[in-house]
């Protein structure tokens, strides 16, 4: 069974990933919580815009109105997927002594949410119906 396939198993049983190696020091864990749950407000942040862009512009032309606000809709669905699936394999990582995962995520967010505000510079610049 590939890796993905048993992370996403650990997604909705937890438990078991306490069946794995030591526990690790408590502060770790919650470490790991906390990073988890700024993931998940960074996705509901994301979530947010792209409601607000669709909502609050309306004056805005539709193709970019709707581009914008599904990529920063979709940005969000994939940060919230994210932050569960990094939390259980650094939960992992620390049972087992391992290194904790290194990752690209961060690095493709951060440019998909630079490509959004430099349409919206573009949009502010050029006006709304573009």
């Amino acid at each position: 069974m590939s890796n993905f396939v048993q992370n996403l198993r650990l997604w909705f049983a937890p438990e078991r990933i306490r069946e794995e190696g030591e526990t690790p020091d408590y502060r770790f864990s919650l470490a790991n919580e906390r990073t988890f749950l700024a993931w998940l407000r960074t996705a509901l942040a994301l979530i947010g815009g792209g409601f607000a862009v669709d909502q609050f512009l309306p004056d805005l032309r539709w193709g970019w109105r709707i581009g914008l606000a599904l990529a920063l809709l979709g940005a969000g669905v994939l940060c919230s997927l994210r932050a569960v699936n990094h939390w259980v394999r650094c939960e992992r990582a620390m049972r087992r002594g391992e290194d904790l995962p290194a990752g690209r995520f961060p690095t493709v967010l951060s440019l998909a949410v630079a490509v959004v505000a430099l349409a919206m510079v573009v949009v502010v610049l050029f006006g709304w119906e573009g």
